[in-house]
């Protein structure tokens, strides 16, 4: 059986600038896509859905993003991005491949495939990134409601919902960016467990992102300490202004569920159609459950998270990590900073393996 230099589970955004970086380092990467597309979650995400960063800070390595750099691209614009940089990445991908078990052995790992097929290699990158599953809270009564639930993994645009009544859950982007749309067609509440807090997206007249960049602040070591928390919206004025104007509304978390709708903090019953659920993803690391160290530690912790160190496993040699939220910055899980980890990562793993020196870029 061939060894491999190295599998990359994934062929999103963090699987492609892993590529991207373990070509620098002489190594010849597999990777390893669950998906029919090299665009991981983008093509699955919402029609409206646009970035909150301009195109100039949403590129990864080796590659600007078309087009005016200071616009907002939307999701078929990532999409397209993402198909192009793998075309020309040049890298094998195996489409419709999940991987499902990672095992390490004496020689680097096997990578075992939905299929059946086996892939052995020196080092393996876990790069499906922290979009892989999302998150369905434990709500109380969710069970018993019989009216429609949803994730917002599952919205697509707002006609299906036009003149429902619809309580969208969550405080984030997405939530607020669904709510204040479907509230065209619909009525809408933004419910959670506190109020939604707003961040100016161009203060002073510039982006956020070019502050976050020109001060470095996007490159200090906050992951850890914001992983998990909720992040402050950052809206140009309209998503304010609308749930100022009640389109959605907003109230705090309402206390149960029932067959029929909500139960509020006031004790009011209010029958409601749709329920939708903009509270986050997980990542996807099922294929990691049964990997373990030369000392028998696991790869991921009791919560089913991966240990590691800034990207690279405190218990398995040769295993990374790129695009955790929080794996080592603000920007971590997203475009703008999966290349910054991916280099990170690779010099790391490619040390541990005396892989050759980086070469020059494309």
């Amino acid at each position: 059986m061939t060894l491999l230099d190295a599998v990359v589970i994934g062929a999103g955004q963090a699987s492609l600038a892993t590529a991207h970086a373990l070509h620098r380092h002489g190594l010849d990467p597999l990777l390893l896509e669950a998906g029919s597309s090299p665009t991981g979650s983008w093509s699955r995400y919402y029609d409206s859905l646009a970035l909150f960063s301009p195109a100039r800070f949403s590129e990864l390595p080796g590659s600007a993003f078309p087009g005016d750099p200071d616009r907002y691209p939307t999701r078929d614009e990532v999409v397209a991005y993402l198909a192009a940089y793998a075309e020309r990445l040049g890298a094998p991908i195996e489409l419709n491949t999940p991987a499902v078990a990672v095992t390490r052995t004496g020689d680097g790992f096997v990578t075992r495939a939905g299929d059946g097929r086996e892939f052995t290699s020196r080092l393996v990158v876990s790069a499906s990134g922290g979009f892989g599953a999302p998150y369905r809270p434990n709500l109380p009564g969710l069970d018993a409601f019989a009216g429609t639930v949803l994730h917002s993994a599952d919205y697509r645009e707002p006609a299906p919902f036009a003149g429902r009544r619809v309580v969208v859950v969550g405080a984030g982007n997405s939530a607020v960016q669904i709510a204040v749309e479907l509230a065209q067609v619909a009525s809408v509440t933004l419910s959670s467990r506190g109020p939604v807090r707003f961040m100016a997206q161009r203060p002073l007249g510039r982006d956020l992102h070019e502050w976050l960049h020109r001060t470095g602040v996007e490159r200090l070591p906050l992951g850890r300490l914001l992983r998990g928390r909720t992040v402050r919206v950052l809206d140009d004025g309209r998503y304010r202004a609308a749930i100022a104007a009640g389109r959605p509304d907003w109230r705090p978390m309402f206390t149960a569920l029932n067959a029929d709708g909500v139960v509020w903090t006031d004790g009011a019953r209010e029958p409601i159609d749709v329920i939708l659920l903009a509270t986050g993803y997980r990542p996807q690391l099922a294929h990691l459950a049964d990997c373990t160290g030369p000392n028998g530690r696991s790869a991921l912790d009791a919560s089913g998270y991966p240990d590691h160190d800034r990207g690279v496993s405190t218990a398995v040699p040769g295993l990374g990590f790129v695009g955790l939220e929080g794996q080592r910055g603000i920007a971590s899980a997203t475009l703008r900073g999966v290349g910054r980890d991916a280099v990170h990562v690779v010099r790391r793993l490619a040390a541990d393996v005396r892989a050759v020196s980086p070469v020059g870029a494309w």
